[in-house]
């Protein structure tokens, strides 16, 4: 199957960066949109930001200007560089992509998600 695994979390002072990194793996045929989402304790998940197999990005209206979403399509690969961190950035970071695997002469597209990275910015 597909397996993505997240990794450059960690703690850092506020006005801080970090790099995550999103690899996937398995047999995989392409990989369309891809996304970083978090969730802080005791609220819901929330989307950070998105990016197309092309290339387009969007971006929560909380990070616009501070993080940058990228992949490199050769690698199957996301990252989310993040500048001026603040302690309101703390929270569990997933990344979700959707993947098309071939299962014989098909096709199939199916979402998954890493097992997250945690993010901790002190004040």
């Amino acid at each position: 199957q597909v397996q993505l695994v997240e990794s450059g979390g960690g703690l850092v002072q506020t006005g801080g960066s970090l790099r995550l990194s999103c690899a996937a793996s398995g047999i995989i045929f392409s990989i369309n949109t891809m996304g970083w989402y978090r969730q802080a304790p005791g609220k819901q998940r929330e989307a950070v930001a998105g990016i197309t197999s092309g290339g387009s990005t969007n971006y929560g209206e909380s990070v616009k200007g501070r993080f940058t979403i990228s992949r490199d399509n050769a690698k199957n690969t996301m990252y989310l560089q993040m500048n001026s961190l603040r302690p309101e950035d703390t929270a569990v970071y997933y990344c979700n992509a959707n993947v098309i695997i071939r299962q014989g002469i098909s096709v199939i597209s199916g979402d998954y998600w890493g097992q997250g990275t945690q993010v901790t910015v002190s004040s």
